[in-house]
């Protein structure tokens, strides 16, 4: 479905400039009837992201230097493991997952059915990677509101950097209430659609940090807005998949805090995304710097 949309998007887009802004503006403007936060603006924000794309490629510049950054390392955390799993497993995939780039901070996914599970989880994780590795956790909304608080109570011991959607992710009373109740930080914000959504939840104090998803946020032009409002709010902004792309992005955020590392698209790209000292390295090429593995991008497409 999405991929009708960004082609029925295309021919709308027939003989006009590459002008992001003017793009974004005309393509909601016709769609608005199909509802933009659903499938319709996942695949305009795939568009806008093309559209930068072409533009910093067409100037010959990297992507973040068209957006008036420059190239700098990149503080980034891997997430590329250590989720629902047996725990006597998870020891030594973190050691592992340190090691991968150099990183000084992972995630760890919670939301067993037994909290004590969970919370044997995070010590095996923290006690083989020790004090000096920062360990964020999270739930993916597994929890209810009541569930969450007597959960992080307990987390709150165990030195945790953030405690991530632990509830479902458009309930900001509920997620504002957690908020208040716990020491650990909650950090929320994949799920937001638009940068309307963005304020709702920053007005109901629903985060202590915020994680917009490039895709749902609305490419690199909703990116720009959400930068712009979370420095508004003094808050402190990470990224949400797709580092390839997110490492330009938050060299241009004022509030940057962390990009989450996913190696996903190493399979299908010509040259993968390089992380030294648990930075990612924006590559210096024009555009994103994303080349496609097209043999590969034929092996795994799906009919």
């Amino acid at each position: 479905p999405i991929l009708g949309c960004v082609d029925a998007m295309g021919d709308m887009l027939k003989g006009d400039a590459v002008a992001p802004f003017e793009i974004e503006a005309k393509l909601r403007k016709r769609l608005t009837l199909l509802d933009t936060p659903g499938l319709v603006g996942l695949a305009l924000a795939g568009v806008d992201m093309c559209a930068w794309d072409v533009l910093a490629q067409a100037a010959s510049l990297p992507l973040v230097k068209l957006l008036g950054g420059e190239l700098k390392p990149i503080r980034a955390y891997n997430s590329c493991g250590l989720w629902i799993q047996p725990v006597e497993t998870l020891a030594d995939e973190a050691e592992a997952l340190m090691a991968e780039g150099g990183f000084s901070a992972m995630k760890l996914r919670l939301g067993r059915d037994d909290s004590a599970e969970d919370l044997a989880a995070v010590r095996a994780v923290k006690k083989r990677v020790g004090d000096k590795i920062t360990v964020m956790c999270d739930f993916n909304q597994r929890l209810t509101v009541n569930e969450a608080i007597l959960r992080g109570r307990m987390l709150d011991e165990e030195g945790l950097y953030w405690i991530e959607e632990p509830v479902r992710h458009d309930d900001y009373a509920g997620c504002a209430r957690i908020v208040a109740e716990l020491r650990t930080p909650i950090q929320t914000g994949e799920n937001l659609v638009d940068t309307f959504e963005l304020i709702n939840a920053l007005e109901a104090r629903a985060m202590d940090y915020v994680m917009p998803d490039l895709q749902r946020i609305g490419g690199v032009t909703g990116w720009l807005r959400a930068a712009a409002i979370t420095q508004a709010y003094g808050m402190e902004m990470s990224s949400h998949l797709f580092p390839e792309y997110s490492a330009h992005l938050l060299a241009v955020t004022p509030t940057s805090h962390w990009l989450e590392y996913m190696d996903w698209a190493t399979p299908i790209v010509t040259e993968p995304i390089q992380v030294k000292d648990g930075h990612v390295v924006i590559p210096d090429r024009p555009g994103s710097g994303i080349t496609w593995n097209e043999d590969a991008v034929k092996r795994y497409a799906i009919a």
